[in-house]
């Protein structure tokens, strides 16, 4: 049965990570959240279309999402 994650805590997670993407003119928006752990952002300013935004999602992002919250597997941006 797959884990059930936490929309809240998920939110608050963000929240953590945002003022780091708001110093660089950006912002992230949480889209949905799928039953099989994958979350679905949206980048906003500076960060859509950003050549660094799959790292940043990636190596950033999802790395401190999947640590932070239980059932995050994966994380991708939607348009």
């Amino acid at each position: 049965m797959p884990e059930t994650i936490d929309r809240a805590a998920l939110e608050e997670a963000l929240n953590i990570v945002r003022p780091s993407l708001q110093a660089d003119g950006g912002d992230v928006t949480l889209v949905a959240v799928r039953d099989d752990g994958l979350v679905e952002l949206r980048l906003l300013g500076a960060c859509h279309g950003c050549p660094m935004s799959a790292m940043t999602l990636k190596a950033g992002i999802e790395r401190f999402l999947v640590s932070a919250v239980p059932g995050v597997k994966q994380v991708v941006s939607v348009e």
